[in-house]
């Protein structure tokens, strides 16, 4: 089940509140990003991508974390019964559905960890998962990013990048152009949309 795309953005504005920063407009830039290219491609519902999109860092709502958001999400968005979301708030951070492979810190309890693990290794990825991974590659906090300049910010800010994930990174990028026949930058408007 998913929210509207109003009860989505009142979700995301209301998070805002308790844990202020970059993330929320990283959100926005993310489901303007998949909203476009899933308009790009047959079979995707671009409403769908765009909530996605826009839910799949809310477990920042509940501080400043690392792999926690991943939980903190998941279990936020069951508790709304809200399972689609809480689907990508868990995939989103794993191109290869791999715990192993989380960019950060692994600031999770042994409980929410194993959550995590738990319910990552009960799915296989399918393109809405994929779609997500990528635009979270993508959006930066102001506008749509170079998926390189994008990859390179995350390892200045953490320390490294697993070549895995950089690989499969590229791998989405050149599926969904592929799938759409077109570049990605030219559906996200990389060079035209911009929050300010």
């Amino acid at each position: 089940m998913l929210p509207t795309r109003m009860e989505a953005e009142r979700l995301l504005e209301e998070a805002e509140k308790y844990n202020p920063g970059p993330w929320g407009n990283h959100s926005r830039v993310a489901a303007h990003c998949a909203e476009k290219i899933a308009l790009g491609c047959e079979g995707m519902n671009p409403e769908k991508a765009y909530i996605l999109g826009l839910l799949h860092d809310i477990g920042r709502k509940f501080g400043v974390s690392y792999l926690k958001h991943v939980s903190d999400g998941y279990s936020y968005m069951m508790s709304l019964g809200y399972d689609e979301v809480a689907r990508v708030c868990l995939t989103h951070s794993f191109n290869n559905m791999r715990v192993d492979e989380y960019v950060g810190k692994v600031d999770t309890s042994d409980e929410e960890y194993e959550l995590i693990q738990t319910e990552l290794g009960k799915l296989s990825a399918d393109d809405y998962d994929r779609l997500i991974q990528l635009c979270d590659a993508l959006a930066g906090s102001k506008g749509v990013m170079n998926i390189e300049e994008r990859m390179n910010d995350v390892k200045s800010r953490h320390g490294n990048y697993p070549q895995a994930k950089w690989d499969s990174n590229m791998r989405l990028k050149a599926y969904f152009e592929e799938k759409a026949s077109k570049d990605i930058y030219d559906l996200a408007e990389k060079d035209s949309y911009t929050l300010d």
